[in-house]
């Protein structure tokens, strides 16, 4: 079986509990001396196996083998890397069975960050999972906060979700920008401090 891990906790001395994202589920493990083992990382795709018990309802996370990446001794790119997959965790943590859209995305994405820019494939991946999950709505550009229609003082929120820029104090965009945006789910019109700034928002959460 292979997955992401996207959350580790410590339980005691060594032991970890590690929630790995596969192709259809979201599993919570429990893998003994973790914290020594240097392929239990959060972002690390990994191969394994797993091991029930009935002295517990957790199963033991057991034959790990990492899946490296080609670009996984870039510490930039392992760092934004992290912290998107972190991101995960919390959006996912209550579904058991999820769809194999996530699994395949994040391939998609460890590939594309060979030769993109670490930030931009990120954003354009997250801009993906909004449009699977219903949240991208391009038909109709409706401000979040005091739902009007939105001419022009484009702007955003968490969750990309739009506003007019004097109604969230934010930054404005050019309205065509924004409409590329959720329509091609593309960064290719931003510059790289817009980009920086559409980061900041994805950060904030899914």
């Amino acid at each position: 079986m292979q997955g992401y891990i996207i959350d580790i906790k410590k339980v005691r001395d060594d032991d970890l509990l590690v929630s790995i994202i596969t192709q259809n589920r979201l599993y919570t493990t429990y893998r003994f001396y973790g914290a020594r083992h240097s392929l239990i990382n959060i972002g690390f795709k990994i191969d394994f196996e797993l091991e029930l018990s009935l002295k517990s309802s957790l199963p033991r996370l057991k034959e790990v083998l990492g899946l490296g990446f080609e670009w996984i001794l870039d510490t930039k790119k392992l760092y934004l890397w992290q912290r998107f997959l972190k991101l995960f965790y919390p959006h996912l943590k209550d579904i058991e069975k999820i769809d194999d859209f996530y699994m395949l995305e994040l391939d998609m994405l460890a590939h594309k960050m060979i030769k993109q820019d670490t930030k931009r494939a990120i954003i354009e991946t997250y801009l993906n999972l909004l449009f699977f999950e219903g949240r991208l709505n391009s038909s109709a550009l409706t401000c979040f906060l005091c739902e009007k229609s939105i001419e022009n003082n484009f702007s955003l929120v968490r969750s990309f979700l739009p506003t007019h820029s004097y109604c969230s104090y934010s930054r404005d965009f050019e309205g065509s920008k924004i409409k590329d945006l959720f329509n091609a789910r593309k960064v290719i019109s931003f510059d790289d401090e817009e980009c920086g700034y559409l980061w900041d928002i994805l950060m904030q959460g899914f």
